[in-house]
């Protein structure tokens, strides 16, 4: 997914980025979303069009879960799209007013990429808050002068808060920062960044307004990708056992 809620905007979408929390019950469910620009930590994967996206969902009542997600991509080469495919798994539970969630998650992309990277991650979880922390594991990227690409070397912090209205609507707010020489090489930007965002979810239906704080000479930045201007998404997802 950059996880099961990327599909629902990488925020809203969680960004988002959020690692999803599956339900404690064995169950096998799949989802299937769309949206006018997946965003992923603060940036067009797809040069801002639209896109679909879906994926398979295993939950254990132990705790322990498992999944694969899909999304169309395009990151601007000759204008051809592709697509990026999941596969993540991971352990979460409770305890008292805490939650945690730990996993691995693999990107795959088509062989033009030759990108395909793995991180390990964790959150943790106070109430409405939440703080996870994304650790690259390893990559299939061949690293340039002068970067490194080792376990650690390139990371995703992000702080997540969400708001649930009476009403059943859900505003998330969210902070997160990338850095390192593979989160550089891979975003197409010079150095960290940090990206923010604002949801409102209910019923499926997502809209998110996000923004980073690049600046306007960074590779990725203008031009299709527009990543220093401020951005809004709007989705659609079901989700339904299987």
């Amino acid at each position: 997914m950059k996880l099961v809620s990327k599909s629902v905007l990488a925020l809203a979408v969680a960004s988002a980025s959020l690692v999803a929390m599956p339900s404690y019950a064995d169950s096998l469910s799949a989802n299937v979303s769309v949206t006018n620009n997946y965003i992923w930590r603060g940036l067009t994967q797809t040069t801002n069009d639209a896109a679909v996206q879906g994926g398979i969902d295993y939950a254990s009542d132990s705790g322990f879960y498992a999944g694969t997600w899909a999304s169309n991509v395009n990151y601007g080469a000759d204008d051809v799209y592709s697509y990026e495919h999941d596969l993540y798994f991971g352990f979460s539970g409770e305890a008292g007013s805490f939650s945690y969630d730990v996993g691995y998650l693999y990107y795959n992309y088509d062989d033009v990429a030759e990108f395909d990277f793995g991180e390990v991650y964790g959150t943790l979880g106070f109430g409405n808050f939440s703080a996870t922390l994304y650790v690259l594991a390893n990559t299939e990227a061949e690293e340039g002068e002068g970067q490194d690409f080792g376990f650690g070397e390139a990371t995703y912090v992000s702080l997540d808060y969400t708001i649930a209205l009476e009403s059943g609507t859900e505003i998330g707010l969210h902070v997160g920062n990338h850095q390192g020489d593979f989160a550089e090489a891979f975003n197409g930007v010079t150095e960290s960044y940090n990206d923010w965002g604002v949801s409102i979810s209910r019923d499926g239906f997502s809209f998110a307004i996000t923004g980073t704080d690049m600046d306007d000479d960074e590779p990725a930045a203008g031009g299709a990708y527009d990543n220093d201007s401020v951005k809004f998404a709007v989705s659609y997802g079901v989700d339904f056992e299987l």
